[in-house]
């Protein structure tokens, strides 16, 4: 029977890992055969993730890498079962490791069946740590951006963000970082709701309706007030004519209400942006440039944008849960 050593056990731990008692013991099950040790270990891990496969994995790290010309950017996330391993610093580790290979690659699947290190796959590496750490581990959200200039933010490695421009100026560092920091915290489908088809609109807007209807009827039961039934959702509804009437509405209002008619032009401009802003609820939920800007609410996206002269490109965005 081989002896095994202190440093045979760090070689295993380094290599894979694994704890140091279940090196030892994988180097004592394969008589000091590194490589058998190492294909014990796997073995481990595959049955492991076998027993674990129903399990959820809503915990773990969200993680971003940016190449060297910032033209490219990964964003991943390393889901495990728990807070407690998500927060560990070989977890978040591991997961940074793995996002600076999943640059390389244009999709989850690619990714997973590349080389983790001329051993193993990442599918295995996964596979493996699993063994090692005794909850499931998978690569969950995978997204790739690239453009003129890119760049990231991270939330408390929970979310991760990136936003492409259309040009590398000297401010892109803060713009993309800001943006960033604008698709983690609100999300977004599309840039504008230009974007949206009249459908989409339309089934959104009837879903909604839907909704608050049945929330009313149970508020009427119980004597509560009751919500406003949305006639639009997006200012691709707000036509001229839509407008037009809110217009009249306010100074018909303003007129029930005996204010002075030399002072409506001060005052209806403001009830008009209360409109718009009150009938465009879906383009805040999901057209980027038309949500108001996290760090001045007081603007939209687009507004903010527009004082860098470039374009918004892309952008994506991964999120654990």
């Amino acid at each position: 029977m081989a002896t095994i050593t202190a440093a045979d056990v760090n070689k295993l731990r380094q290599s894979t890992g694994a704890g140091m008692m279940d090196c030892k013991k994988a180097l004592v099950e394969a008589d000091g055969d590194f490589d058998k040790a190492i294909q014990i270990l796997r073995e481990k891990g595959q049955k492991v993730a076998a027993n674990r496969s129903d399990r959820e994995s809503s915990e773990g790290a969200a993680v971003a890498f940016i190449n060297a010309d910032k033209t490219k950017g990964a964003v991943i996330t390393l889901n495990c079962e728990t807070d407690f391993v998500g927060k560990n610093e070989s977890f978040v580790a591991l997961a940074k490791a793995l996002v600076e290979k999943a640059i390389n690659f244009s999709s989850k699947e690619e990714f997973l069946a590349s080389s983790f290190d001329g051993n193993m796959t990442v599918s295995e590496k996964l596979i493996e740590q699993t063994g090692v750490i005794g909850e499931k581990i998978e690569i969950g959200g995978f997204e790739i951006l690239e453009g003129a200039f890119v760049g990231s933010y991270v939330h408390v490695n929970k979310i991760a963000a990136l936003t492409a421009i259309s040009s590398a100026i000297a401010d892109a560092e803060t713009l993309t970082k800001d943006i960033s920091m604008q698709v983690a915290s609100m999300g977004a489908d599309t840039l504008s709701y230009k974007d949206f088809d009249p459908a989409f609109v339309a089934s959104e807007l009837a879903a909604r309706i839907a909704i608050i209807e049945k929330e009313n009827e149970e508020a009427k039961r119980l004597g509560k007030t009751l919500k406003n039934v949305p006639k639009y959702i997006s200012f691709s509804q707000l036509t001229d004519e839509v407008l037009k009437q809110a217009e009249e509405d306010a100074k018909a209002e303003l007129k029930a209400e005996g204010k002075p008619e030399q002072i409506w032009d001060k005052i209806i401009p403001g009830k008009i942006q209360r409109f718009i802003s009150d009938n465009t609820t879906l383009d805040q939920e999901k057209a980027l440039l038309d949500q108001n800007f996290i760090k001045d609410d007081s603007k939209k996206v687009g507004d903010y944008v527009k004082g860098f002269n470039v374009e918004i490109t892309g952008f994506k965005r991964v999120t654990l849960g």
